[in-house]
């Protein structure tokens, strides 16, 4: 498929309404990205494991310890608009 199609499938995708000196623009950086790609697959990497990370990551967060919080009285009370124990929100699917 020609760099050109795949601008415009994408864009179609992304729901872009890309004009033509956008296309080509994208056209060029789409195709030097893959080019860059291709150069990628030249490199030797036997005996290299793969990996999520360049360095080894570690978690963080605290343990999930059980602790007094609010009551459900209490979360509601500075609610803007309240129902049956309940917050309630604007729509924001139409």
């Amino acid at each position: 498929m020609s760099a050109e199609l795949d601008v415009r499938n994408t864009a179609k995708l992304a729901r872009l309404e890309l004009s033509e000196a956008e296309t080509s623009r994208f056209q060029t950086q789409l195709s030097q990205v893959l080019s860059y790609v291709e150069k990628l697959k030249e490199v030797d990497v036997t005996g290299i494991e793969p990996t999520a990370h360049t360095s080894e990551v570690q978690n963080v967060f605290r343990a999930d310890e059980p602790r007094d919080w609010f009551s459900a009285q209490e979360a509601l009370s500075n609610a803007p608009r309240q129902a049956n124990g309940l917050f309630v929100v604007s729509k924001v699917i139409e």
